[in-house]
């Protein structure tokens, strides 16, 4: 899994044959559980956590540290999963730590209860998840189970993101192939999980998504049945987590975000704000999805109906702030900057070439018809390599004025080769890129399929 600023483009493959190698190299560098006084060999996520952060921060640490050691994603994956598995098994209260305004309270032993907040130590708790993922590694490298060999379809995945001329860098990504090893799947689904969140006023949200949108999405019952739905759920549910940690550590930021979860045969896309994924079929650009903007005359009649209002400054904001009208965080803007995605599903038949996700960096100044163009263009140029498309379409971003952080990804649901070979029309001139079509007949409007719930 990547998730993180700017990156430049991989190629996600099974590796199985790796597998052994890699755990004895591991273990000749971790070679035994860490002491108390030990260095962590990866950093830990902040100071504090709750117990519903407990899952996603623990994997983001693992594969954070596995994927900085070249691990084949399958085996990092059904590692992380093993030691995080079992040490949720056990009690953690041992790494209990009492908020300070919780300790003052029981200090003086006030009458008026209150609904406790359970925070956990997170450089100790993370110290500990190190030593159990010592353990399993230990423990595998005798015997590694199948699910951690299992070959699984290799993704070339083209990957790019720049601070620009911001001051920070507040985008982050997440590309996901192992989805099912990483939480234990063992239907004869294959699910790969890719995102991207651009974050406002601060880093904290969009890190906060890139970790926890697609543990939330998991853990939803409903995932084999009604994955869009958990999407949307996982958007919700991780906007309510990040409200409440915004809450406790005086959080102002917030992320717009949209995600595309491939399942089998079928692709499920769910997004708040203006960050955009598109297919291309065959040359031809699909509309999957519309951004969620202030201007959108359903976002404004619902801003209006919370007492909120949408003004021009500009650009259109929500209460003379925000340009976007639903991202996850926001503390300060809730409810009418909405927490509640929109999503919609669509059949693959085999004949799609890619998938284009990226923030309003790039798409507030590269229109979806000149994407065909030039990902057509960088083909013939690399004769049929695709790994470096998405630099690619950042640099053709930044050329077209854009100022804000960018991030491009792009997922081959083709050979490139096959894309080169079949010369698609209008390949050589970016202007003239493939037609758009608007949402096909199988994918109903979005408003449709998400309606607005406040």
């Amino acid at each position: 899994m990547s998730s993180g600023a700017p990156q430049k483009s991989s190629q996600m493959a099974s590796g199985a044959e790796e597998t052994p190698g890699f755990l004895d190299m591991l273990l000749q560098d971790f070679p035994a559980p860490l002491n108390p006084e030990d260095p962590r060999p990866w950093k830990a996520p902040g100071m504090v956590l709750s117990q519903e952060e407990v899952e996603g921060e623990l994997a983001e640490l693992a594969m954070g540290f596995l994927g900085s050691r070249k691990a084949p994603p399958p085996l990092a994956a059904a590692l992380t999963h093993e030691a995080v598995s079992q040490l949720l098994q056990t009690d953690l209260s041992e790494f209990r730590k009492l908020p300070r305004e919780e300790e003052e309270e029981e200090e003086d032993d006030q009458e008026e209860e209150k609904a406790p907040v359970t925070l956990l130590d997170a450089q100790s708790l993370s110290r500990s998840f190190f030593n159990r993922l010592w353990e399993v590694a230990s423990q595998w490298q005798k015997q590694v189970p199948l699910a951690a060999r299992a070959s699984q379809r290799q993704w070339l995945v083209s990957i790019h993101a720049i601070r620009n001329t911001r001051r920070k860098m507040e985008d982050r990504h997440v590309a996901l192939p192992s989805f099912n090893q990483l939480f234990g799947l063992s239907d004869p689904v294959d699910r790969a999980y890719f995102a991207v969140f651009d974050g406002h006023g601060g880093v904290d949200a969009a890190r906060y998504a890139a970790v926890h949108v697609h543990t939330n999405a998991a853990r939803q019952p409903e995932l084999p049945t009604d994955p869009a739905g958990a999407l949307r759920e996982a958007f919700r549910r991780t906007d309510q987590m990040f409200l409440r940690k915004a809450k406790r550590e005086r959080l102002q930021s917030g992320t717009t975000g949209v995600c595309a979860l491939i399942a089998g045969a079928t692709l499920h896309v769910a997004w708040l704000g203006d960050s955009q994924v598109i297919l291309v079929q065959q040359g031809q650009v699909v509309k999957l999805m519309e951004p969620h903007r202030p201007e959108r005359q359903d976002e404004k009649a619902r801003i209006e109906a919370l007492g909120g209002f949408v003004s021009h400054m500009d650009c259109w904001r929500v209460n003379g702030t925000l340009a976007v009208s639903r991202a996850i965080g926001d503390v300060f803007q809730k409810p009418y900057v909405s927490g509640e995605a929109d999503a919609a599903s669509r059949a693959l038949t085999g004949t799609e070439d890619y998938l284009l996700l990226a923030c309003d960096g790039f798409f507030d100044v590269v229109p979806h018809q000149e994407v065909v163009g030039l990902v057509q263009s960088h083909l013939m140029r690399q004769q049929g390599s695709g790994l470096h498309v998405a630099e690619e379409l950042v640099s053709a971003a930044r050329e077209r004025g854009s100022h804000d952080n960018i991030t491009v990804m792009v997922v081959f649901l083709r050979d490139p080769q096959e894309l080169l070979e079949g010369g698609n029309q209008g390949a050589g001139d970016p202007q003239a890129g493939g037609r758009s079509q608007d949402l096909p007949s199988s994918l109903p409007e979005p408003e449709t399929q998400a309606p607005p719930r406040s």
